[in-house]
């Protein structure tokens, strides 16, 4: 019972303590360690943060606010924080997009590569991009995401302004090498120092505004490219030269400005930009609080505690994870070659000026920033997380089969609504991400299995950049035909997973139930097995 007993000294003689029983979602104190309970949410009581814990100093397990308070601390996180995550986005999706701009403008003839060096290109990306994933994240647990974001992306739009002056397919590949080691971790990395400010309820949301900034950015790129195109001479360079020399530089000055403005954490925002801190004490309070009663887990792991490769075993052999990393490798290659190929296929289709083609993926980007902020809202509000991925893997299938069944020639318009409708389908992978992020309780195991889910995912992509091969087009019929066999396997893989997950939870409540309640009191505050065990834990319980 020493955990207990921390908590109860915690809050002896603290003036604004007052002991509510009740839901601790709510701002309102809980002290249910004298009743055992299940689930992540549940277990605040018997696990008091670290003592190296950054905000240990606002730890209070008595602590109450109204629900005003708690909206008020959100909002200005979402203002100061969220939005500038999304700048950051802003500036990835920029340099890892113009390439598809690019190809509007003559690209592949300037330099003589063919379709297949292009998709060559793409693959040395995603294997560059991959290699870096995982010393990323050991490298951001230990010398914090305030330097490490900041500082890749500096160097990815280092490499994006020195593509100007590629001149051959050697040149190509080398850059495509750089741009993705520059920019693997990055995602994962940023998404893991958004969890220390948000609970798990209202990431999935967040993530969603995430990857909708990259649809923005997607939109904001191709308006951007139909003018930078049009500087085709100026200088005697190719307007694809000015596009990646000037969106390069721009990335560069997001970086200088990142170096100085992210905070260390939720109760360290002050620096170079802000003299005063972003939340008042009270806030801090609050700020803190509601984070681990949420995440327990999260108190017991410094911002700068380094990961081991025994997080990295621990997360590779948890089979409740196996069901949503295969999922990432299929499940979003029916989409990435429509996407991918967009800008080619309508100049197959007959479009050839390049304004024109760059306005016509404005629908697309705008199609999926809808769809994808809808999904992740009435996830959140139904609390549900497999059928509204099944949702939006469905979407592709009846698309794609109509583009195979679309008589050949003429329809240009026809098959561009259909195209445009594929690569807008709602994007589920924020709630994927949020949904691993949930059923792990460990933070350092937790930044492996979304370093791991996302080096699969860009496997996902690197297999559905060469789906689409030179000999199929302009039709690509055989290439649609392959990508509906996948999006099939990817909707019976959700099922199978949510049937797993939810034989598990029985498997443990079985368990559970047969403990006595000194048994269950006392198994609850072995904290040391806790942070051994993690997410296998019998009171721990799947989401799905």
């Amino acid at each position: 019972m020493g955990k207990i007993d921390d908590i109860e000294n915690h809050t002896k003689g603290s003036p604004t303590a007052t002991l509510n029983r009740g839901d601790s979602h709510d701002g309102k104190a809980s002290l249910k360690g004298s009743e055992p309970h299940v689930g992540r949410s549940e277990l605040s009581d018997v696990i008091p943060p670290d003592d190296g814990y950054e905000g240990k100093h606002r730890w209070d397990p008595l602590a109450t606010w109204t629900p005003e308070e708690e909206k008020a601390v959100v909002r200005k996180t979402d203002i100061w924080l969220l939005s500038w995550l999304c700048v950051m986005f802003f500036g990835l999706q920029l340099d890892r997009g113009n390439l598809a701009n690019a190809l509007a403008d003559e690209f592949l003839d300037d330099l003589n590569l063919s379709r297949d060096d292009l998709n060559n290109g793409n693959t040395i990306q995603l294997v560059a991009f991959l290699s870096a994933e995982f010393p990323v994240q050991f490298l951001t647990k230990r010398y914090g995401f305030r330097y490490v974001l900041p500082a890749m992306m500096f160097a990815w739009g280092t490499v994006s302004w020195g593509q100007a002056w590629i001149h051959d397919r050697a040149s190509f590949y080398v850059t495509r090498a750089l741009i993705g080691a520059c920019e693997g971790g990055f995602i994962p990395g940023a998404i893991l120092y958004a969890t220390y400010f948000y609970t798990s309820s209202e990431l999935s949301t967040r993530l969603a505004v995430f990857w909708s900034t990259l649809n923005v950015a997607r939109v904001i790129s191709a308006l951007l490219a139909a003018g930078i195109l049009k500087m085709r001479g100026i200088g005697g360079h190719p307007g694809w030269f000015w596009l990646f020399l000037l969106e390069g530089l721009l990335t560069v000055l997001l970086a200088f400005i990142s170096f100085i403005y992210l905070p260390a954490a939720p109760t360290k925002t002050t620096g170079v930009l802000f003299r005063e801190p972003w939340y008042t004490e009270r806030q801090e309070v609050i700020m803190v609080n509601r984070i681990l009663r949420d995440d327990p887990a999260k108190g017991l792991t410094l911002l700068n505690e380094p990961a081991t490769w025994q997080d990295v075993k621990a997360t590779w052999t948890d089979k409740s994870l196996w069901g949503l990393f295969f999922i990432g490798l299929i499940a979003y290659i029916p989409a990435t070659p429509v996407q991918g190929y967009l800008t080619l296929t309508l100049r197959d289709l007959g479009f050839t000026d390049s304004f024109e083609i760059n306005m016509l993926t404005i629908p697309s980007a705008v199609l999926q920033i809808i769809t994808m902020l809808i999904l992740a809202r009435s996830s959140k509000y139904f609390n549900e997380r497999t059928f509204h991925c099944f949702v939006g893997e469905f979407w592709v299938m009846p698309l794609l089969i109509a583009l195979i069944t679309l008589p050949d020639g003429g329809r240009e318009w026809g098959r561009y609504s259909l195209i445009t409708l594929i690569s807008g389908y709602p994007y589920f992978h924020p709630i994927v991400t949020s949904w691993i992020s949930e059923n792990t309780f460990d933070v350092k195991k937790r930044a492996i299995a979304a370093a791991t889910y996302n080096v699969i995912v860009q496997v996902g992509s690197l297999i559905g950049s060469q789906i689409y091969r030179d000999y199929q087009k302009p039709y690509y019929k055989i290439g649609n035909t392959t990508l509906v066999s996948i999006s099939a396997l990817a909707l019976i893989t959700f099922v199978v997973q949510r049937f797993v997950l939810v034989g598990l939870n029985k498997k443990k409540e079985k368990e559970w139930e047969k403990m006595s309640r000194e048994e269950q009191l006392a198994y609850q505050n072995d904290v040391t097995a806790r942070e051994l065990d993690g997410n296998k834990r019998l009171d721990f319980r799947f989401v799905y």
